[in-house]
């Protein structure tokens, strides 16, 4: 007998899932930290102007959110994920869910993928998510929309997302974000 799975998502899956789920909570995961190292040359950027996107690396925690998948979905879902997430390492990890604890399916960074950059100085990789624009929207609106996520959570993001998000407005010339959660 098959049993419903969990999938945690710390970047657009946290805002922009894309499979049928039961449910959805915020999650934390430790051992892994979120960083801008994967190049997106189509969904958030493109080959001549590549955008950037999150991967996990090993260290730190995270917080991001939980889906519970039925059984009976899980299938479709998985392949889903396997063509939208096929950059990545596909990882069973623990994660924290309320008091309780799960093993979900997530996606960390896979050095020996070609679109990954690893970890750049700030300016370029704030210079490479202020320009990237693909199918799905821009990287900006990436940053933005998982740092949003993460205050909708009533979570704080890390100091560098914050940092990066500013250094990106700065880039395209606009006014400071807001602190507010």
């Amino acid at each position: 007998m098959r049993r419903d799975a969990w999938v945690f998502g710390y970047g657009s899956l946290m805002w922009d899932p894309g499979f049928a789920y039961l449910e959805a909570r915020p999650a934390r995961l430790r051992g892994w930290h979120r960083a801008f190292v994967l190049l997106s040359h189509e969904a958030w950027g493109t080959r001549q102007r590549p955008g950037m996107v999150l991967a996990l690396l090993p260290g730190g925690g995270c917080q991001g959110m939980a889906y519970r998948v039925a059984a009976a979905n899980w299938r479709q879902t998985r392949a889903y994920l396997r063509r939208r997430e096929g950059a990545y390492r596909h990882l069973q990890v623990p994660i924290e869910i309320g008091a309780g604890t799960a093993t979900a399916l997530t996606f960390a960074g896979d050095p020996s993928h070609a679109r990954y950059a690893g970890k750049l100085p700030i300016a370029t990789t704030a210079r490479l998510i202020a320009q990237g624009e693909g199918w799905k929207g821009t990287s900006r609106g990436y940053l933005a929309g998982t740092v949003g996520a993460v205050r909708r959570m009533g979570r704080r993001p890390e100091p560098g997302l914050d940092h990066l998000l500013a250094a990106v407005r700065a880039i395209n010339g606009e006014g400071p974000i807001s602190r507010a959660r």
